[in-house]
Order: C-alpha cells, then structure tokens, then sequence
C-alpha cells in the first residue's frame, strides 16, 4: 500500500467501533476481530479502541473485488 504524506495528528478524525460498524454495515464484533487480527490499525485509549478514518476507507477501497 502506498501512504501518502503523514497528516498532522490533529487533522487525524478518529472513529469508535460503534461507528466503524455503521459505516462498515458489520456488527461490533467484526470490527474487534479486523483489529485484534491486525487487519484494521487502531489506537487503544483507555479499555476502548479508536480507529482513524482514513483506515476504514483505506479498508474498504483494498478490499474491493470486481465481479463478472
């Protein structure tokens, strides 16, 4: 995967899993799984995680099959 230039942290918009699921249209628990198995990057504060924004999307486009 090609990264681009890093943005500042503060530009960074962080989701909760609650969210990541909503916009994934998966339960919480598939996006635990994505990031315990190391496939979603996350960031643990407190007992939560947080995941950046650009990560789900970066997900989802890497993710993306055609089909016939």
């Amino acid at each position: 995967m090609v990264q681009g230039p890093e943005r500042p942290l503060a530009e960074v918009r962080f989701l909760t899993v609650a969210e990541v699921a909503a916009i994934m249209r998966v339960s919480k628990m598939t996006v635990y799984r994505l990031v315990h198995a190391g496939d979603l990057p996350a960031v643990r504060v407190g007992r939560s995680f947080r995941v950046p924004e650009q990560a789900v999307h970066d997900y989802l486009r890497d993710s993306f099959i055609e089909t016939a």
